[in-house]
């Protein structure tokens, strides 16, 4: 599960850069942001509730 995680972060970082670097793909830098933080959202609320389960 945390290798799946890692990888998406790895993924939208690198896409976050490709969409600053060119101004014309903004778009693309925003949404990688946006996935990003879901992200470490998504991984911290599974993290916590597999600790309340145990």
């Amino acid at each position: 599960m945390w290798t799946v995680l890692i990888i998406l972060l790895v993924a939208w970082a690198i896409l976050t850069v490709v969409g600053f670097a060119f101004q014309g793909l903004l778009w693309l830098g925003i949404i990688g942001i946006v996935l990003f933080v879901g992200t470490i959202i998504f991984g911290l609320i599974r993290r916590h509730a597999a600790r309340n389960s145990t």
